[in-house]
């Protein structure tokens, strides 16, 4: 798994991202951990769609095209829900909260930089 740094509004951020662009990857997502922490995010691509069957916690769900612009912010997730966005390339996952936390909102550009 990559990591990287979100890249909000073409300014980097300190949230620090784990970017799961493997299908493997992509199917665990956030499955197995009891908690995310509060500067940490997960980014799937290519994505369109996440479940959170067997999640221990909610969260905030971005989706994004394939410009980097966000097409829909779900807030508070919790278990056993699909969510699906059939024009989005990339999914942001992040703690319940995080997206308002972050300002992170319909419009915005959202992309990320590999850390070094």
């Amino acid at each position: 798994m990559k990591h990287a740094r979100l890249i909000h509004r073409g300014m980097e951020t300190r949230i620090a991202l784990e970017v799961a662009d493997g299908s493997i990857e992509r199917m665990r997502g956030l499955l197995g951990r009891s908690r995310l922490d509060a500067d940490r995010a997960l980014w799937l691509e290519p994505c369109n769609a996440v479940h959170t069957f067997g999640m221990r916690f909610p969260i905030d769900v971005v989706f994004i095209d394939k410009g980097g612009r966000v097409l829909a912010v779900h807030r508070n997730v919790s278990r056993a829900r699909v969510l699906v966005c059939w024009r989005a390339r990339s999914v942001l996952e992040m703690r319940a909260h995080a997206a308002q936390a972050w300002c992170v909102d319909v419009r915005d550009s959202l992309e990320w930089r590999a850390s070094s």
